[in-house]
């Protein structure tokens, strides 16, 4: 069960809109490493979530609640960077625009439809649940493993491609007002980052793998289970800490292999009277 508040969670103020930075704002709201995919995929890690301890599944419920007023922002900010649009063809200069837009790269359906149709097709105006490209977000990209280790792990890319996102906004971005709040959320994603690498270490770290930890690793080819696989034609190979010493969860120790065929060449046998194949390819009754 949900509150909702008017306010919104900080401040969004623009005094210069700007059409091309609102489209930019639209990858924060619908792209891969916006806030949508977040926000979903905390809410369902949550409603997933059965270890006996309840609190984790409260943690990525108040985290899943306060990246909905993180879209709440960006949608404001989207419709305030848009406010100063041309509305439809007769408003001034925006006729001549038409073209312009369309050469800078801006949102057609946020801007020409409304300057076309006059009616201000698709959004208003306002932000809409796509990326920068005007792609819908298709929840493709949302992660809820059952498993609270790995959907950990998960979330620290997803706040950390988050952050990287958020950050190059910001260096675009031209207004104070949009920089105050891209600050704010920058420093969220810091948060989150920390939040997600916390419950990791809680877990135990590097010691939990590999995940999932419930599988005996007595039935998994051990021979195989820490050697980091050479394919080059030569044999080099970049020298790391994954090619020689214990392995990271302390359970192994990293070798290197030069990759060789271990199984035989596949043979799946003749064809069948009804599959469609050429004459030569069915085998005989």
């Amino acid at each position: 069960m949900y509150y909702h508040d008017k306010r919104l969670q900080y401040p969004v103020r623009c005094a210069k809109p700007d059409p091309q930075f609102a489209r930019i704002l639209q990858q924060a709201i619908g792209g891969v490493e916006g806030e949508i995919r977040v926000c979903m995929q905390y809410f369902f890690q949550a409603w997933g979530n059965r270890a006996p301890d309840p609190k984790y599944r409260d943690m990525l419920l108040h985290t899943a609640t306060e990246e909905i007023g993180h879209i709440e922002m960006l949608a404001t900010a989207v419709a305030l960077n848009l406010d100063k649009a041309p509305a439809s063809l007769q408003e001034e200069g925006a006729a001549d625009g038409i073209v312009g837009a369309v050469m800078g790269g801006e949102r057609p359906r946020h801007v020409i439809e409304g300057m076309i149709h006059k009616n201000l097709l698709s959004s208003g105006l306002s932000a809409m649940p796509v990326d920068s490209d005007g792609v819908p977000f298709d929840m493709s990209h949302i992660y809820a493993s059952g498993n609270v280790a790995a959907d950990m792990y998960c979330n620290v890319a997803a706040e950390s491609t988050g952050r990287i996102l958020a950050t190059r906004i910001y260096n675009a971005a031209h207004d104070e007002g949009m920089k105050d709040m891209l600050h704010y959320m920058i420093a969220r994603d810091t948060m989150h980052q920390n939040q997600w690498l916390a419950v990791i270490e809680e877990l135990g770290g590097s010691a939990a793998g590999p995940i999932p930890n419930s599988f005996p690793q007595e039935k998994e080819d051990g021979r195989n289970a820490y050697n980091f696989y050479v394919t080059s034609v030569d044999g080099s190979m970049p020298q790391g800490r994954w090619t020689q010493g214990p392995s990271i969860d302390d359970k192994g120790e990293f070798t290197t292999f030069r990759n060789e065929p271990l199984g035989e060449e596949p043979d799946l046998g003749p064809a069948r009277p009804d599959s469609g194949a050429q004459a030569e390819q069915i085998g005989k009754a």
